[in-house]
């Protein structure tokens, strides 16, 4: 199956400096880019030790996603690998925060877009968070119409208007979003790092499962 390739994505670009004033966005997505490195590095290990995937993984940080999603619009527009050939997208997008709605409750993270193109994804998200990582799985912004939009504010929207499904992965808003006070002192490391093995479990299963995701849902 090493043809077919699952994909894992963050942005490594914030909003840069303004003037002497420096946005160094650790949560956004310094968060999700360390993440990602760290997933890379947990494939990389268990293929040493000959537990490779049986599909490929592109691991992928994005830039221009600060802009309007350019980075994950070029790629998907001169794609390295086939995109008939590409099983999913799994994004983190700002994983290491609390935000003011779960600030008696940190247990939890924000899961967007898992059914809205393969039904098969959600099961296998809510299946890999009972036993491995037991967090609260919140879907406040995973519902029509929702004001935020955040669905399509990251770069995985882009993977889902080619019908690829996808996961996104958030921990919502809070004091510090989009400030030059997202800084690295404020993160909760064990919360990140809880986040980020649930998307590996999810990744390890996509990658090594008999069958492709199924697209069973009309995109939406």
């Amino acid at each position: 199956l090493k043809n077919e390739l699952v994909v894992v994505t963050a942005h490594m670009d914030h909003l840069g400096t303004d003037g002497t004033v420096v946005y160094n966005g650790a949560d956004d997505d310094g968060s999700g880019t360390v993440s990602v490195l760290e997933l890379a590095q947990a494939f990389s290990l268990a293929k040493k030790e000959g537990h490779g995937p049986r599909r490929s993984i592109l691991f992928m940080l994005m830039t221009g996603e600060e802009k309007g999603l350019l980075g994950s619009k070029w790629y998907t527009d001169h794609p390295v690998f086939p995109l008939a050939n590409t099983v999913c997208d799994l994004n983190i997008d700002m994983i290491g925060r609390v935000d003011p709605a779960h600030s008696k409750d940190t247990n939890y993270v924000y899961v967007i877009g898992t059914d809205r193109l393969s039904t098969a994804l959600k099961t296998i998200n809510e299946k890999n968070n009972a036993r491995y990582t037991g967090m609260t799985l919140d879907y406040k912004y995973d519902v029509p119409n929702e004001p935020n939009n955040f669905y399509m504010r990251s770069d995985h929207y882009n993977f889902a208007k080619n019908n690829i499904p996808i996961a996104f992965f958030f921990n919502g808003t809070h004091a510090d979003y989009h400030k030059e006070t997202d800084e690295v002192s404020k993160i909760n490391f064990a919360l990140m790092e809880r986040r980020a093995r649930l998307v590996y479990y999810d990744c390890w299963e996509i990658a090594n499962r008999d069958e492709r995701l199924p697209v069973d849902v009309k995109h939406k």
